[in-house]
């Protein structure tokens, strides 16, 4: 793996960092030229640092929520929530309603901005688990099979390389997305799409998860298949009365 992408006397750039960066910077730009080009908006740039900040504190919040007894029976180790890891549903699900009051407090609609923030969002996400796969965290079970790679971390054992899987799984996820883009029916449409796919590929991805990150039934659904559930659950309500709504108007 390759970890440190440049390290020279007391410098040292991780290659984590600058995935997030680089996905951090093209989703930007996306963002920027889509909301001016669909909804003829200028984004000030203390939207996307006040989305950056809850992204950061709701990643950084999750991974106490993982371990919640631990940390509680060891409160010094709270500090090291901040010196590394994300739990990406908790940046998402902060991000989305920093993003929904800061939309309603200017007076905008934020179905359709959050529509443009799925993609937006995909672009992120596919980059940084790349990052992931270079830093060797967050990774599968044992393998036999030839897709095995061994990370620094599982003591010279072959693992399903699930950064990779879900680089390829959110990469199709937002060709899905392009396509629901042009056949648009409602408001809201892209960005519930994007929960439901995600949801599902990240549920299916869990089973092959080998970094251990607590369960709510243990050994058999984690963190993330939980919120997958309630995000699948809210999602499917908010799709059907979308479209009632439109059918209705």
């Amino acid at each position: 793996m390759y970890p440190k992408i440049i390290e020279y006397q007391n410098i040292t750039i991780y290659t984590y960092a600058l995935c997030i960066v680089l996905g951090t910077l093209l989703a930007v730009i996306y963002t920027k030229i889509q909301t001016k080009k669909a909804l003829n908006l200028e984004i000030p740039n203390n939207f996307f640092y006040l989305v950056f900040t809850a992204g950061f504190v709701g990643g950084k919040l999750f991974l106490f929520f993982e371990k919640p007894i631990y940390y509680l029976q060891n409160p010094k180790s709270i500090f090291n929530i901040f010196s590394g890891g994300f739990v990406f549903y908790g940046s998402f699900i902060c991000c989305v309603f920093t993003i929904i009051w800061y939309l309603k407090k200017h007076k905008t609609s934020a179905l359709p901005m959050l529509d443009i923030l799925a993609i937006t969002t995909t672009i992120v996400h596919a980059i940084g688990r790349m990052g992931c796969f270079f830093a060797g965290c967050c990774y599968g079970k044992p393998t036999d099979s030839f897709f095995g790679v061994i990370f620094p971390t599982t003591n010279n054992v072959a693992v399903h390389p699930t950064q990779l899987y879900e680089v390829f799984s959110i990469l199709i996820i937002m060709c899905l997305l392009f396509i629901i883009k042009r056949n648009k029916k409602f408001n809201g449409q892209i960005f519930i799409s994007y929960i439901t796919l995600y949801a599902i590929a990240r549920s299916i991805l869990e089973i092959y998860r080998g970094d251990y990150r607590g369960f709510i039934l243990d050994g058999f659904i984690s963190h993330s298949q939980f919120i997958a559930i309630i995000l699948l659950t809210i999602t499917a309500y908010l799709y059907f009365k979308l479209k009632q709504k439109t059918i209705t108007n």
